[in-house]
């Protein structure tokens, strides 16, 4: 569905004024920097006094989460991939095997896709929840950086428009969701200072479509201890924190996995910013994810990640995934429990 061209110019204008309108990852656990970094935004209202109470594990009637009308990804989700930059076939495995986990319900328990029944759970006005179908459609590899080695947040969208224009990818209206995946090195604005990743909708003047998208960058080269968080910790806690070993090896892909997970919850129980979120403000929403940012298993927050697995060779996880793969997700909350929740809960 297109938007109203008033309504996109009101959209555009307010992008334009606040550089971090979009739905962002914040860096953990550097989240409350993060909400002075965005001032205007994160502090405003009801929005920011949830936001600094939301690191908690157990149950809460002080979390208005609510419905405000708006389309979920009710259909079955076809997801398409945007490999900007330089990418190694083993750098990009994990994160495509922790997608195709997400519909996959032949992997063991705690799983990726009993994490995404969670997701599944948040309806539409019409009674229609969040798909469990989840397919990665079509991937784009844009390996020489045809809109340079630094981007704006703007343009992502233009990634995506040039992978649309030269039909690498499909435009799907309805289905489709789209990933930006910025490769090492690659540097795009905010990245490690106020976001790890975030999610919006593409602009009908940059795209010439509304299609819902998300970004997730690679921050093994660039701020593992901010974007990478529990697999490599910042300064003033190495004395008291360790960090954890990744369960495929690779801190900056580790970390991507988390991030995306936080993003593509997000993208489909809001894709187009109208739709599950609490706080009265629509341009600083606290999501499903953001309300437990920062907790992977029983008994996590303040800085605690909870209780975890870990495999013969000592590497931390929570999920199990297809191929064999092990994962570390953080939570999200639970529209039943009103709590966060995620299949490895010990209770």
């Amino acid at each position: 569905m297109e938007l109203l061209l008033p309504l996109f110019f009101f959209f555009f204008g307010l992008l334009l004024s606040f550089p971090s309108f979009l739905l962002a990852a914040s860096p953990f656990p550097f989240s409350h920097h993060h909400l002075r970094l965005a001032g205007s935004i994160r502090s405003a209202g009801a929005g920011a006094a949830l936001a600094e109470s939301k690191r908690y594990e157990g149950s809460s009637d002080l979390v208005n989460l609510r419905y405000h009308m708006g389309p979920v990804l009710s259909s079955p989700i076809n997801l398409y991939l945007v490999w900007y930059g330089p990418w190694t076939a083993a750098q990009q495995a994990p994160l495509r095997d922790f997608l195709l986990s997400l519909s996959d319900p032949s992997t063991p328990p705690p799983s990726v896709a009993q994490w995404w029944s969670t997701v599944a759970l948040y309806p539409d006005q019409t009674g229609a929840n969040v798909s469990r179908r989840v397919a990665v459609a079509a991937e784009a590899s844009l390996p020489h950086l045809p809109r340079g080695a630094s981007l704006t947040r703007l343009s992502i969208q233009l990634v995506i428009a040039d992978a649309l224009a030269a039909r690498s990818l499909p435009v799907d209206h309805g289905r489709g969701a789209y990933i930006v995946l910025t490769a090492p090195g690659v540097a795009v604005q905010d990245f490690c200072r106020a976001a790890c990743g975030f999610h919006y909708f593409t602009f009908p003047s940059l795209v010439g479509h509304t299609l819902p998208y998300a970004w997730v960058g690679h921050s093994g080269k660039q701020c593992p201890d901010v974007c990478a968080y529990p697999f490599a910790v910042p300064t003033y806690m190495a004395g008291s924190v360790g960090a954890m070993s990744p369960p495929n090896g690779d801190v900056g892909v580790d970390g991507m996995v988390s991030v995306l997970a936080h993003e593509m919850a997000e993208l489909s129980t809001n894709p187009l910013i109208n739709a599950w979120y609490a706080g009265e403000d629509p341009t600083a929403p606290t999501e499903i994810a953001d309300l437990c940012e920062g907790v992977y298993g029983t008994g996590g927050g303040g800085g605690y990640t909870g209780q975890v697995s870990k495999d013969e060779m000592g590497r931390s996880y929570n999920l199990n995934g297809r191929n064999g793969r092990k994962f570390l997700v953080q939570w999200i909350w639970s529209p039943i429990a009103k709590a966060c929740r995620g299949p490895n809960a010990m209770d």
